[in-house]
């Protein structure tokens, strides 16, 4: 069943029949006991009654003649009248008085007490007791017949009303869950009619404990979302930015190597092309790169592996500076990482401190505790002590930009390092250059 008002009002209306009926076999059970204490208490005291009455002789019994008929007498209490029925026997075994209906044989054969009996096809209970100086044995009985209707008019009188009173309870059950569920509903007609680009937060006062929750998720989803949605909108504005600077340039450097007759001319304007070719080729793919660390679809691969043979690789694919990359570490040491955001945060890091520096390029790992840290340092003039807080936003060049850099490159590394559980440090050097740290947690 999908709907959750439905299930709620089976759940509701089945468990409240199973405990009404469950309340009618309890009450059934303990009236039937109760009443069966009670008219038990009531037998003792007819009996005990009768006897007393007999004692006083307010009931003359034939006892001196066998032919003599049975006295009838009536019950003085009215209570009693005509649901109570009593038999008077000698002690020698003849019947010397009863009540009127009563029956004509023997209410039980046992002694004193009680005890029950079936008479002409009836169950009779009974209460005898002895009065030695009279010589006869009282015997005050009840049909069980009237016992059990009596308990089934008693059920009888709560059930029938029960019974009219479920399809009414079923109602106010229905108005309840319906009324109960009513937040939700206008939680959906607000969230149905909204625009795709409203993401106001849900009013959040006085909802209901359970609603709550859900509230608050969705508020922080949409808080989320925002956030991706204008960290989109300036990656967009800034990147079509910078795209357009490398481009105009091209565009002018082309024009001047048309327009010249001079072949040195054209020459360097070829060499600008060309530069500017390398420029915006690196800052496209560093734009993809970003956008593949950012990919909200992507779960990083987490893996034990070898960061060494990640930098040896990283290096191999810069042949033209290979040789002024150096490589320190211990070819065992391990990591967890996911290899594809490693070659993105060293890559650029290595890129960053080849833009900047004109000498060799230090790259080193060594275990710290807690994990295993990445080491770029090149000899370039650092970064100054006020823009290193920035150094790694988005396209932050600086006042030591190079010209061939986007900004984006320690950005990059940042973002792959935390999605990888780690960070980035970076440090200015004396005299001169940058290091840049890379932490990645320890294996296991």
């Amino acid at each position: 069943m999908s709907s959750i008002r439905s299930r709620l009002l089976t759940i509701l209306i089945v468990s409240t029949g199973l405990v009404w009926l469950l309340a009618v076999a309890w009450i059934y059970v303990s009236t039937q006991a109760e009443v069966e204490r009670v008219l038990d208490a009531r037998l003792t005291e007819a009996a005990r009654m009768v006897n007393s009455l007999l004692a006083e002789r307010r009931i003359e019994l034939a006892l001196a003649d066998d032919d003599f008929p049975a006295t009838e007498f009536q019950i003085e209490d009215p209570s009693y009248e005509r649901q109570l029925s009593c038999q008077i026997w000698s002690l020698d075994g003849r019947l010397v008085g009863r009540s009127e209906h009563a029956p004509d044989s023997r209410l039980t054969e046992a002694g004193s007490g009680f005890s029950e009996s079936v008479i002409e096809g009836e169950t009779w209970r009974v209460y005898a007791i002895d009065n030695p100086a009279l010589g006869v044995r009282v015997m005050v009985g009840d049909s069980m017949a009237v016992r059990d209707r009596l308990v089934g008019d008693v059920v009888k009188g709560l059930a029938i009303p029960a019974a009219l009173i479920l399809p009414f309870l079923a109602a106010v059950i229905w108005v309840s869950v319906r009324r109960g569920m009513s937040p939700l509903n206008h939680m959906a007609e607000s969230l149905s009619s909204r625009a795709a680009t409203d993401l106001r937060p849900l009013p959040d006062e006085n909802l209901p404990e359970e609603i709550a929750p859900a509230v608050h998720a969705l508020n922080g989803l949409f808080r989320r979302v925002e956030d991706v949605r204008e960290r989109e909108k300036s990656f967009t504005a800034v990147a079509a930015h910078e795209l357009k600077t490398p481009l105009a340039g091209l565009k002018t450097q082309a024009q001047v190597a048309l327009a010249s007759k001079d072949g040195e001319v054209q020459e360097n304007a070829l060499r600008q092309i060309a530069a500017g070719v390398d420029r915006t080729s690196r800052l496209v793919r560093q734009l993809l790169d970003l956008a593949a660390i950012e990919a909200s679809d992507r779960t990083p691969e987490i893996l034990d592996a070898r960061p060494l043979e990640i930098i040896r690789r990283v290096a191999a694919d810069m042949p033209s500076a290979e040789q002024r990359i150096n490589i320190e570490g211990d070819d065992d040491g391990t990591a967890r990482f996911d290899p594809v955001l490693l070659t993105l945060a060293v890559r650029n890091l290595l890129e960053n401190a080849l833009c900047h520096s004109q000498g060799p390029v230090l790259v080193g790992t060594r275990e710290a505790i807690g994990g295993i840290e990445i080491t770029v340092e090149d000899e370039g003039p650092g970064i100054p002590s006020d823009e290193l807080p920035r150094a790694t936003d988005r396209f932050f060049r600086g006042r030591a930009k190079s010209p061939s850099g986007s900004g984006l490159g320690l950005a990059i590394a940042k973002e792959a390092a935390a999605r990888m559980g780690g960070t980035l440090a970076l440090k200015n050097l004396k005299p001169h250059g940058l290091a840049a740290t890379l932490s990645i947690p320890a294996a296991g």
